[in-house]
């Protein structure tokens, strides 16, 4: 049986001690070690209009200022594309794929590593076919859960066309082929890093 990640706010203390080492306490005063990842955030294509509603709806959930170097996209007029990779605890990804939901001109990608008890997650968004997402595992393998599978091939009844169509869709097959394009035109380009405060 898969585990996923679930964070689950809580009121923590950080304490500095003599030595200078920080350390969180949770509530009744018991040390707690948040899990923390890092990912990365590809702005794929977007309106040059929407880029500073872009690094402020990133800013909500990181915690800090971000300042994305915006590049021209060769394969959209007027369209702009960015991309920086993050430190943070686990479920940053997902808050910051929730963060971009909002505009559907945008096409874009966020990935989030597995860290201890966590998943992998990659989120995929475009204008057509809206968000998606997939677990991913340690060495970058998408993971499809075996209740999933299951359903899949009881809905199929038999139907290995269905079968494949099915997991193609669970993979996320047709955001790949319409985000590939948009990938390759940023190749060569630097990546930034970022890290989540408090």
């Amino acid at each position: 049986m898969r585990m996923s990640c679930r964070v689950v706010r809580h009121t923590a203390i950080s304490v500095v001690g003599p030595s200078g080492k920080t350390s969180q306490h949770g509530r009744g005063g018991h040390m707690t070690t948040p899990s923390s990842t890092r990912g990365v955030v590809f702005i794929h294509s977007t309106p040059a209009a929407l880029c500073p509603h872009i690094s402020w709806a990133l800013e909500s959930v990181l915690g800090q200022r971000v300042s994305l170097e915006w590049t021209a996209q060769p394969l959209g007029r007027k369209l702009v594309r960015a991309e920086f990779s993050w430190l943070g605890p686990a479920g940053t990804g997902a808050r910051l794929a929730s963060a971009l939901r909002g505009w559907d001109d945008v096409r874009y990608e966020v990935t989030e590593e597995p860290s201890t008890g966590c998943d992998g997650s990659r989120w995929q968004h475009t204008p057509t076919l809206g968000i998606h997402h997939t677990w991913i595992s340690a060495v970058g393998d998408a993971v499809i859960n075996e209740d999933r599978l299951r359903d899949v091939l009881a809905d199929a009844e038999g139907d290995a066309a269905a079968v494949l169509a099915a997991i193609d869709d669970l993979l996320g097959a047709a955001w790949d082929q319409e985000l590939e394009p948009f990938r390759h035109a940023g190749d060569g380009t630097s990546v930034r890093w970022l890290h989540k405060v408090g």
